[in-house]
């Protein structure tokens, strides 16, 4: 078995890789596993980097059995009768990828899709979520300082990795803000590293609906307090996930009383928004930025002014709530949006040498043994020998370009 590291293609584009330098050294003398990667001049880790490792740089990966990228790959350069790995965003049916996974079913590819990979218990094995949530926080604040003028933060794309950005907090006095986190999972986590290294203080929910304070201060809140039951049951982690659409939002208070969101909660497409674009009218409203970290477009997406993913180049844009429509940022009277999409790209070394330690614990082993057919791979296997594979055979009517539940 040959195995593949492609160049990324997406625009815009991603300097993340799935092995670093020493990785693919790692795998190769170790195991004796042949590996080469697509010469690239757009990655975080140089050709340069990989070739004193030991690596083979290639023009061509035609010739690979398995193929490993990130971001999707552009229809036009899917290798048939290949097997893939990569980040497709397919499986909620997102219309914008519907051509993807149909070329993917024509060229007879096997694709594996990394957010797939789960634990018997269903718990992601491998994942940017962390890091993620880490750029999500920072650029949360550099929109605030944006907005406000209060403080002028920088921007973690900038810097060589997060010990260089983590030093830099201490130059910075923070205003009396307060910042709502949704999510406990990885995204949840790196927010809360980086609010944290700011020194921004923790308070719980209760508090900060309740308190005033002249510092600035975050809580997290999870799925027990954005939705509660419509008939006024008790709240049940179990039910929520099993039946979404039983459940309304409970997020109202918070959006009165916080300044910025940072959005990281896993969210299902039948489970309800946090808020509506009706309830964003209100006098009572007053989040003022929102750093919507999972970035579901609307209008299907937990957040109604996600109106469209942001770029590392330009990151933000302003949303005028009374006429709900798009505008320019940091002005008077609307929402800033930070809706990037590849919000790991901002820091690519660091999020690619973590991506790459899970890929050799979790997945390599797999593939090593050609576990394709059973157990993990199997389970996160989109597509393969030109049909759906067994977990996704629900996809079938957004293949054929039909309308969906998922897609209204």
């Amino acid at each position: 078995m040959k195995i593949g590291i492609i160049k990324e293609r997406k625009i815009p584009g991603d300097e993340r890789v799935p092995l670093n330098p020493e990785q693919c050294a790692f795998i190769k003398k170790e195991f004796g596993q042949e590996i080469v990667v697509e010469k690239s001049l757009h990655r975080c880790f140089s050709d340069r980097e990989y070739e004193k490792a030991g690596v083979q740089l290639v023009d061509d990966v035609t010739d690979c059995d398995v193929l490993l990228g990130v971001k999707e790959v552009p229809i036009d350069h899917l290798i048939p009768n290949t097997s893939y790995f990569f980040f497709s965003h397919t499986y909620k049916k997102q219309p914008y990828n519907r051509g993807l996974l149909q070329s993917i079913l024509k060229k007879n590819i096997r694709l594996i899709d990394y957010e797939l990979l789960k634990d018997k218990k269903g718990k992601r094995l491998i994942a940017f979520g962390f890091f993620a949530g880490m750029v999500g926080a920072h650029n949360a604040l550099y929109t605030y300082g944006q907005r406000t003028g209060e403080f002028a933060l920088g921007r973690m794309k900038d810097a060589f990795d997060y010990a260089e950005v983590r030093d830099n907090y201490k130059k910075y006095q923070w205003s009396p803000v307060k910042i709502v986190l949704t999510g406990k999972g990885r995204v949840g986590q790196g927010a809360a590293k980086v609010l944290n290294d700011m020194g921004i203080k923790a308070v719980n929910p209760d508090e900060f609906l309740k308190e005033e304070f002249d510092e600035a201060v975050y809580t997290v809140i999870d799925f027990d307090r954005y939705a509660r039951k419509k008939d006024g049951r008790e709240f049940s982690a179990a039910e929520f996930f099993a039946n979404p659409e039983m459940f309304e939002s409970a997020f109202e208070p918070f959006t009165h009383v916080a300044d910025i969101m940072i959005n990281g909660i896993y969210w299902d497409n039948n489970a309800p928004a946090f808020f509506t674009k009706e309830e964003m009218k209100s006098g009572l409203f007053n989040l003022k930025v929102i750093a919507d970290v999972t970035c579901d477009i609307a209008p299907v997406a937990s957040i109604p002014s996600t109106l469209r993913a942001t770029t590392i180049a330009d990151p933000v844009f302003g949303y005028d709530a009374k006429e709900e429509v798009e505008v320019a940022p940091f002005q008077e009277g609307t929402i800033d949006m930070m809706t990037i999409d590849n919000l790991p790209n901002e820091l690519p070394r660091d999020a690619s040498t973590s991506f790459g330690e899970q890929f050799i614990e979790y997945i390599f082993p797999l593939i090593r043994s050609e576990l394709f057919d059973k157990g993990v791979l199997l389970q996160a296997t989109i597509a393969r020998d030109g049909e759906l594979g067994p977990d996704y055979q629900y996809l079938k009517d957004y293949v054929e370009g039909g309308n969906s539940k998922s897609d209204n």
